[in-house]
C-alpha cells in the first residue's frame, strides 16, 4: 500500500480525491458529510473525520484488499478543499468574518487578516473561545503584550473563535 502523507485531519465538508493507481473507475472526488464519512464503492460508508490523509489511504486499500476486491491495491488521497480548517474572528475588528486556518496561524495573524482591530478595541481583553475534549475552554489573550514581544503569540486550531470586546469608557 502506498499513501501520500497530508498532515491535514479531515473534517466535514472538507473535499479531496482518491486516487486507486491502475483502477480509473474508482477515481473519485469525495466531499465529507456531517457524519464523518463518505460512501466509497465496493465499502459503503468509509468514516474519515479526525485521520489524517494517510491514515485514510492506508485503511481504504486494506479494506479493499481484504475484501477481496483487490490483491495489492495503491491508494492515495489528495485534499483539495478545506471547509473544516477555519476559525471566526469576531468583535472589534475592520472585517469579522471567518477565516481559513493556516497551518502555525496565530492570533495577530488572523486578526490582521480581519483587518486588523477598530479604534475601540479593547485589544487586551481579546478571548479565544476553543473545544477541548467536548468542553469549552476560553483563553484571554493580551495583544498588547504579544506586539512588543513580552509573552509568545497564542496558536490557533481548527474551530477557535477569536473575539476582540470594545472598551468601556
Amino acid at each position: 500500500m502506498v499513501a501520500l502523507a497530508d498532515e491535514h485531519v479531515i473534517g466535514p465538508g472538507d473535499v479531496f480525491e482518491v486516487r486507486v493507481y491502475g483502477e480509473e473507475h474508482l477515481t473519485a472526488k469525495y466531499q465529507v458529510g456531517a457524519d464523518g464519512s463518505i460512501r466509497f464503492p465496493f465499502l459503503g460508508s468509509v468514516q474519515v473525520q479526525g485521520k489524517e490523509a494517510h491514515v485514510v489511504a492506508d485503511e481504504i486499500a486494506t479494506a479493499l484488499k481484504s475484501g477481496g476486491y483487490f490483491v495489492e491495491p495503491h491508494v492515495s488521497l489528495f485534499l483539495e478543499a478545506s471547509t473544516s480548517r477555519m476559525v471566526s474572528v469576531l468583535g472589534a475588528v475592520a472585517k469579522p468574518g471567518t477565516l481559513q486556518l493556516i497551518p502555525g496561524m496565530t492570533v495577530v495573524q488572523a486578526v490582521s487578516q480581519a483587518g486588523g482591530f477598530t479604534p475601540l478595541a479593547n485589544k487586551d481583553d481579546t478571548v479565544i473561545t476553543r473545544r477541548v475534549e467536548n468542553k469549552l475552554e476560553r483563553y484571554k489573550v493580551p495583544v498588547s503584550e504579544i506586539t512588543r514581544g513580552i509573552v509568545d503569540d497564542f496558536q490557533l486550531r481548527a474551530g477557535d473563535i477569536i473575539f476582540v470586546p470594545e472598551r468601556v469608557f
